[in-house]
């Protein structure tokens, strides 16, 4: 198998934004190592910051060695870029927490088992926390000038709304990650997102100034939606990599809502699809958009790459539910949020608890309990033809008994009047 080449796979995939001077000569001299930097501001990365870390995935998979670097020393300042305002400062405890959260979603995407170029995970507050303050200021503070440090676009924003001095210092700190990693692992590239642009080059002009050596940068586009809005967001807020936080289902809908625009962009960041299969499925595509061939392709790759192909078949046939389609089973594995989610906006009606301390049979609960049918005749007629079910299953006769053992979550039934005809009953 041919071994692929980074910056050509960066470029047709339209993740290269920019990169420093003689970056192609350094990768052309065999393995390299690069590192990527996220903060733990929160327990799970988001889809917006997948678009850097699947170019570290890119270098993984074109024979290169990634290290992901956890900021458990920067997620104590806060990194001024993109912010109006100043971050909320963390708790040890809570960085600890987000930093455990965060090792989970990058063992999904990452191969730390690799024979020859495993990942790597470090965290910048295992050598910051030896660091004392007279000491960073005399052997990195002295290098960096102020008005270089001024001149720096995610300094230059907030000037007039104010910076702290704490957020002001972030480029040194992160400058130093590079020369630690640099001096303890011979890395010699840095890649993230454009916005990192002005922290990112901190870290080749310290190690210039004190090693003498040359070291890079490479960055990718910001990924925006067709209406130029920031990339992960949804109606319900952001869309996390953790599935306890945006569940597969969720997580599959999210890309299977992709506008046609943007599709074919996300196909190329967000899935290990090689060129030409995207653009067959583009031609494919454009002969019929109706099928949304693109949508559904890219629905499947994101999902699988992120939670394993069980996840996405499971999200495939919840996706199909309303369809007529799917099982119980299907039902009792969902989540009560996806549950809700799924059936949100068909007729519901509520009943007491205290109704199913005894046992309801199917016409009464139809009728009376329901009003799904407005008379006893119209429900028989309905379950002799086949035509009710209760959670997917049919009702084979009128004999049947709904009892507390049917419940969905604990607290739902879900009728079915006809394939897509639905009724969901909420117990309280």
């Amino acid at each position: 198998m041919e071994k692929l080449d980074f910056l050509e796979e960066l470029k047709w995939r339209g993740m290269l934004k920019q990169h420093t001077p003689d970056v192609e000569m350094y990768l052309k001299q065999g393995k390299a190592i690069a590192y990527w930097g996220v903060d733990p501001t929160s327990d799970s990365l988001q889809i917006g910051n997948l678009a850097a870390g699947m170019m570290m995935v890119h270098f993984q998979r074109c024979g290169h060695q990634p290290i992901i670097l956890i900021g458990g020393a920067t997620g104590m300042i806060g990194d001024p870029s993109g912010k109006a305002d100043e971050r909320k400062l963390l708790s040890e405890e809570q960085l600890a927490h987000n930093q455990a959260g965060i090792r989970k979603d990058l063992e999904k995407i990452f191969d730390f088992n690799a024979k020859n170029n495993p990942a790597i995970l470090v965290n910048n507050y295992d050598w910051f926390k030896q660091i004392n303050v007279l000491e960073f200021l005399r052997d990195t503070g002295k290098h960096f000038p102020v008005n270089y440090m001024m001149a720096k676009d995610s300094v230059k924003s907030r000037l007039e709304r104010g910076i702290s001095f704490t957020e002001f210092s972030y480029q040194l700190i992160q400058g130093y990650d590079f020369k630690f990693l640099h001096d303890n692992y011979n890395c010699k590239l840095q890649v993230g997102g454009s916005d990192q642009w002005g922290n990112m080059t901190a870290g080749t002009e310290l190690l210039r100034r004190t090693s003498a050596s040359d070291t890079h940068v490479i960055t990718c586009p910001m990924v925006t939606k067709a209406d130029g809005t920031k990339f992960g967001k949804s109606a319900s807020g952001a869309v996390w990599l953790d599935a306890a936080k945006t569940s597969p289902y969720k997580y599959y809908q999210f890309w299977l809502n992709a506008a046609d625009t943007e599709a074919g962009k996300y196909l190329r960041v967000f899935t290990l699809l090689g060129k030409q299969e995207i653009e067959d499925l583009e031609a494919e595509h454009a002969k019929d958009p109706g099928r949304n061939i693109l949508q559904k392709k890219l629905a499947e790759e994101a999902t699988v790459l992120l939670h394993g192909r069980e996840a996405y078949d499971l999200a495939l046939q919840t996706s199909q539910i309303l369809f007529g389609k799917g099982t119980k089973d299907t039902l009792l594995a969902l989540s009560e949020s996806d549950f809700l989610e799924v059936f949100n906006g068909v007729p519901t009606s509520r009943m007491a608890q205290s109704a199913l301390s005894a046992e309801i049979p199917i016409v009464d609960f139809l009728t009376e309990q329901t009003a799904v049918y407005q008379s006893k005749g119209e429900a028989r007629r309905a379950i002799k033809g086949g035509g009710v079910r209760l959670n997917k299953e049919k009702v084979e006769g009128e004999e049947l008994m709904v009892t507390a053992n049917d419940l969905l979550n604990e607290r739902y039934l879900l009728l079915q009047k006809g394939k897509k005809n639905y009724h969901l009953v909420i117990i309280e």
